[in-house]
């Protein structure tokens, strides 16, 4: 059955388990083993993507398996589609996520403790540790040192590795996100837009895990 497939059987208004998002961030691994094993069909051609498959005189070129090459550059084709599909149901699942935990914290907390004492509690996930001046990253306010509790929709409940906060990234470049920060013992909301800026990347910064 195709990704698409799959979303569109998928019924609506379901809670998700974080086990079902682990299943999605383990397809989207499987695929990109895929993916990175059909390149290597082509590197070994020296073809690439893009190489001709004809001669200098328009003939089919014989010095190359042309059935591997168009399999693997059709594959390849068929699993970055699937990719961008698996990446977006992440991201949405993470947010689904996230907003379950938020009404169950809702609905569990009291008058006399408010959810900001409850989200100023959290435990950090992750840290800065390399901002370069002019980024995105800079000019929302992250500091080296940062311990970050909140990440979009990536919080310390639901947070698995790195690749979540890439996926929130990529899937936000332009918007704006919140980022909750741990810094000298207080807890700083901030904006931070992934961009299209001087350097590379969309933030401008280094952010590794926090071993728990």
């Amino acid at each position: 059955m195709r990704l698409t497939e799959e979303a569109a059987a998928a019924p609506e208004n379901t809670a998700l388990t974080m086990e079902e998002v682990q299943n999605l961030i383990k397809k989207k691994d499987e695929m990109e083993e895929q993916i990175k094993a059909y390149y290597d069909v082509l590197e070994d051609q020296g073809v690439g993507t893009q190489g001709s498959l004809i001669d200098e005189e328009g003939f089919p070129r014989d010095d190359v398996n042309l059935y591997q090459i168009r399999t693997a550059r059709n594959q390849i084709a068929c699993l970055q589609n699937d990719h961008k599909a698996i990446m977006a149901q992440i991201e949405d699942a993470l947010h689904q996520l996230h907003s379950q935990e938020k009404d169950t914290r809702g609905s569990g907390a009291s008058r006399d403790e408010p959810m900001e004492e409850e989200e100023a509690s959290a435990a950090a996930f992750a840290r800065v540790d390399a901002v370069t001046a002019g980024s995105p990253a800079h000019t929302a306010g992250l500091r080296v040192g940062d311990e970050v509790i909140e990440f979009g929709s990536v919080n310390s409940h639901n947070f698995q590795n790195l690749q979540n906060i890439a996926s929130v990234v990529q899937h936000s470049e332009g918007r704006a996100l919140r980022v909750v920060v741990v810094r000298s013992g207080d807890r700083c909301p901030l904006t931070l837009t992934p961009q299209r800026w001087s350097g590379r990347g969309l933030l401008g910064c280094n952010i590794v895990p926090v071993p728990r």
